[in-house]
């Protein structure tokens, strides 16, 4: 998959030690992570683009143990100098994933409780 090009970026980028830590996909709930991917990416580039979201998700699901170096090689020409932290925080949140027995990261469920406990003490002070 990789070019010669890619392969020479593979060897001369300095990757964060999580990187070298595998993703079981199988233990993962691509949903949720699909869904952060695509907020993610439309945040960065101020709006949806479905080619580099589609990108991206191919790249996560296309073996069970996804290489995310390659993944931050390939999307360095859409992300551009945001690539790496979007790589990193992807990768921490499907490492963090794999180890939850639902499949979502905690950093996610525990974004997603704050937001409802947010919308309670909203609706209370109305």
């Amino acid at each position: 998959m990789a070019s010669s090009v890619d392969a020479k970026l593979l060897k001369s980028t300095k990757f964060p030690a999580e990187f070298s830590q595998k993703v079981d996909m199988q233990k993962v709930n691509v949903e949720v992570m699909k869904k952060w991917i695509a907020g993610k990416i439309s945040d960065i580039l101020g709006n949806e683009d479905d080619v580099v979201i589609e990108l991206c998700f191919n790249l996560l699901e296309g073996s069970r143990n996804p290489d995310i170096k390659v993944l931050q090689i390939q999307l360095t020409g859409f992300l551009d100098k945001d690539t790496a932290k979007f790589c990193k925080e992807l990768w921490l949140l499907c490492l963090s994933a794999q180890s939850n027995p639902q499949g979502v990261p905690k950093e996610l469920l525990e974004a997603k409780k704050l937001e409802l406990i947010q919308e309670k003490v909203g609706y209370a002070v109305v």
